[in-house]
């Protein structure tokens, strides 16, 4: 099993100019990670439903990046994808992919619409300032319930419902653990667990450890520059003392890998840790009753 999945990952064609333009939702790559590893995956769409769908979320339409077999036997568990800084370009996209090829409706929503268009940016310290930045927590949070809403009307289960983020995506996956009482499991990628309170931020994952409402594993990389090993030592303590969910939560730490060791689009890339964590991910799905 595990080599189909991670054969399934395998690049099919190098990259070209077009690729990298962002047309829409899903499509090309961020202008500040240009220019693009010539190791990046593509996973077809063969067999699947994939492209841009929109849902409605307060004041408006959030658009979403949608993948699914094309044939479901019947309704399908739902898995969000919460995007890096950078928002919903085609690395997202293709994660997106790999989870429909697993027989999952995954839904990765554009959390930044209203702030800006995050794919645009070619500075990333401006990026952060004028769209990251401005995003309320309460925000994402109701856009994720918004999605969910979506799938629960589009052919998904979600009694079967797991959510997995990527660097600010695994951020805000440990807070809709604590968020969401339907959330089966979660698994974030290297996400920020300590921090300064603010409006837009006013709580840390390490703040809600306590009270998270499904198990959330943690999969980080050793060398982060962002993300000291001591503040996951804090959020392990803060998670021993929680309740059931907390307690059953875990991390993976890698050796040597940097931040964005899934991201095999960048030079951080660490395709062992990458290829563990791939495996890792659908294990804690299927063992926590979302597959």
């Amino acid at each position: 099993m595990l080599k189909q999945e991670l054969d399934s990952l395998t690049p099919t064609r190098p990259f070209n100019r077009r690729d990298f333009v962002a047309t829409s939702i899903g499509s090309g790559f961020a202008a500040a990670v240009l220019p693009v590893s010539a190791q990046t995956i593509t996973t077809s769409s063969e067999g699947l439903t994939a492209g841009p769908i929109e849902f409605a979320a307060g004041d408006r339409s959030i658009p979403a990046y949608r993948a699914q077999p094309a044939q479901p036997a019947g309704k399908l568990p739902v898995v969000l994808v919460i995007s890096e800084i950078f928002g919903v370009h085609e690395h997202i996209a293709d994660v997106a992919r790999r989870f429909a090829k697993q027989g999952y409706l995954a839904i990765a929503p554009e959390m930044f619409v209203r702030q800006g268009d995050a794919k645009a940016y070619t500075d990333i310290p401006k990026l952060m300032a004028e769209v990251v930045s401005k995003k309320p927590d309460t925000q994402a949070l109701s856009d994720l319930d918004a999605a969910v809403t979506w799938a629960a009307a589009n052919g998904g289960d979600t009694a079967r419902l797991g959510a997995t983020g990527f660097c600010w995506g695994g951020r805000i996956t440990w807070l809709y653990s604590a968020h969401n009482p339907r959330l089966k499991a979660g698994v974030a990628w290297y996400g920020r667990l300590v921090g300064d309170a603010n409006a837009m931020t006013p709580k840390q994952p390490v703040d809600l450890a306590g009270s998270l409402n499904a198990p959330v594993l943690g999969l980080y990389g050793e060398k982060d520059g962002g993300i000291p090993l001591d503040t996951v030592d804090k959020m392990k303590t803060a998670l021993a003392s929680g309740n059931v969910a907390a307690k059953a939560s875990n991390f993976v730490v890698y050796p040597d890998a940097p931040h964005a060791f899934h991201a095999d689009y960048r030079p951080s890339y660490r395709k062992d840790a990458a290829e563990d964590g791939w495996k890792r991910c659908l294990a804690w799905f299927r063992a926590w009753g979302v597959a």
